[in-house]
């Protein structure tokens, strides 16, 4: 089997793996990561003089909806890269069209990972939320972290694969 199959069948897993933790710990640790999503929606520990203000929101029912949609989109993450990491392993051996075509799952889990860490958490949450201003909850640098981390697995992943 071709080093480079098998390494793109394994960097799809452990997204699918880390994606997986992040949504489990978000379930059985419910009350502490929900207090971070919370605060960057209440905006309560932004620079005090801000005129960004505005913009959030105060409602819990919003905040649970959010932090909802947050654990939703990491399950579909964890469960499309998972898939797409199975599909990987079974055409490993296929000719290369065929293992182009296993990819759809693992570029959609991907993508939407990056989706969630880049879009979700650094542009929603990091500059709409100001989530910048807050010396509490930041998580601007580990969101940096992940959605870097699953972009270079997806340019990887793309890329066309040779015939064995």
């Amino acid at each position: 089997m071709p080093i480079v199959r098998l390494s793109k069948t394994v960097l799809v897993a452990a997204v699918a793996l880390y994606a997986s933790l992040v949504a489990f710990g978000n379930l059985t640790d419910y009350g502490s990561n929900f207090a971070f999503v919370a605060h960057v929606l209440a905006m309560d520990t932004v620079f005090p003089d801000t005129t960004i203000r505005w913009r959030a929101l105060h409602a819990p029912a919003l905040h649970h909806l959010a932090y909802a949609l947050i654990i939703a989109a990491e399950l579909a993450t964890a469960l499309l890269c998972w898939l797409g990491a199975a599909r990987l392993w079974r055409h490993r051996r296929a000719d290369a069209a065929a293992f182009q075509r296993a990819k759809a799952a693992a570029i959609g889990g991907l993508t939407l990972g990056f989706v969630v860490w880049q879009v979700g958490f650094m542009s929603i949450g990091g500059e709409w939320f100001g989530m910048w201003m807050s010396p509490q909850w930041n998580g601007l640098e580990s969101a940096f972290r992940c959605f870097m981390l699953i972009l270079g697995v997806l340019v990887f992943v793309s890329l066309r694969d040779e015939e064995l």
